[in-house]
């Protein structure tokens, strides 16, 4: 059984995490709580602990400064919960090389995930799914994770030479991790959701916009007129120039 320290002031919200999930069954145990930054550097001084969870939005800035100051002198794993969904915060937690980085609403899904990986960490093995975790799965929201960060960056640099490994190095993530975790949460490859984006993008710019198929083509990430040419037609099943004439036509 893993030790965990939870770090969270808020008795309600560390009775909630608790009750959670069934953490014996996942292979751990809430062993110790501490109310601040303070507290949290004495006990993993003085006790043994395989995982730190840091409620952040209990916390404010003093859990980002924790996660700093633990790999001051340790690479324990860190699992961060309660953020807000922001790129800029997420990316600074993980500079940290936080196991994950849960936005809140935390839902058990993702956190089961979470406590999933570091165990594969720990023990240097792949964990089968447990009962627990499947009954859990089902109930899955799509929310609250680091792949939101993810979905987030592609939004935003969709223009740009976007790839998982960029983005898992901008965020201290191991790409491998990053890229099952991704197709888990939505049933899809990185490069097909990556794809999907920028054929979805483009098709709106040529149905709302007079912009010229090359223009088209480097707003979405595509440098090269010709592979922009190919990609589209197998998506969408018509060249580029025919897409925008159906689109004026129905209009």
């Amino acid at each position: 059984m893993h030790n965990v320290l939870l770090v969270d002031p808020n008795m309600r919200s560390r009775e909630n995490t608790q009750q959670m999930l069934d953490w014996g069954q996942l292979g751990f145990v809430i062993q110790s709580y501490a109310d601040n930054a303070g507290d949290a550097l004495s006990f993993i001084d003085t006790q043994r602990f395989s995982l730190v969870l840091i409620n952040i939005k209990r916390l404010q800035s003093d859990g980002l400064q924790l996660c700093g100051q633990i790999r001051q002198f340790s690479r324990i794993p860190i699992i961060v919960i309660g953020g807000d969904h922001d790129f800029n915060l997420a990316r600074k937690a993980l500079t940290y090389q936080v196991s994950d980085y849960l936005a809140d609403p935390v839902q058990p899904s993702d956190l089961v995930a979470s406590l999933q990986a570091v165990l594969e960490e720990l023990n240097g093995k792949t964990v089968m799914n447990s009962p627990l975790i499947a009954s859990i799965q089902w109930k899955r929201q799509p929310q609250s994770s680091i792949i939101d960060v993810v979905k987030k960056y592609v939004q935003e640099e969709l223009h740009q030479n976007v790839s998982l490994k960029r983005i898992s190095d901008s965020l201290h993530f191991n790409c491998a991790y990053l890229g099952q975790k991704f197709k888990n949460e939505e049933k899809m490859l990185f490069n097909e959701y990556l794809l999907q984006q920028r054929m979805e993008k483009a098709k709106r710019l040529l149905e709302q916009t007079d912009m010229r198929i090359y223009e088209v083509a480097n707003h979405v990430g595509y440098m090269e007129i010709d592979w922009f040419y190919k990609k589209f037609k197998e998506y969408t099943g018509t060249s580029a120039n025919e897409y925008r004439k159906q689109a004026l036509i129905t209009a």
